[in-house]
């Protein structure tokens, strides 16, 4: 289950389970990037807390951490691939 990922409980694994995102290998494999985009894709309106979760998810962080030091690495990311 994905809400059993640091950061992610009950509604980030409903948006990413409606993205087609329903394992850890997939989450892994797809990136935080990916998954958030591809929540979009799907119909969600997901904040960005959304992507520093799903980040702080994959890296063992808290969300709150992702926020303050990642957070322009991942928006320019964001911003590259639409």
């Amino acid at each position: 289950m994905l809400r059993n990922l640091r950061n992610l409980g009950p509604a980030s694994e409903r948006l990413l389970n409606q993205a087609g995102i329903t394992s850890e290998p997939q989450l892994r494999q797809i990136g935080s990037i990916n998954a958030y985009r591809a929540v979009h894709a799907s119909g969600g309106k997901p904040s960005l807390n959304l992507l520093w979760a799903i980040e702080g998810a994959l890296t063992d962080q808290a969300w709150q951490t992702i926020a303050q030091q990642d957070r322009l690495s991942l928006l320019l990311a964001l911003e590259q691939t639409s």
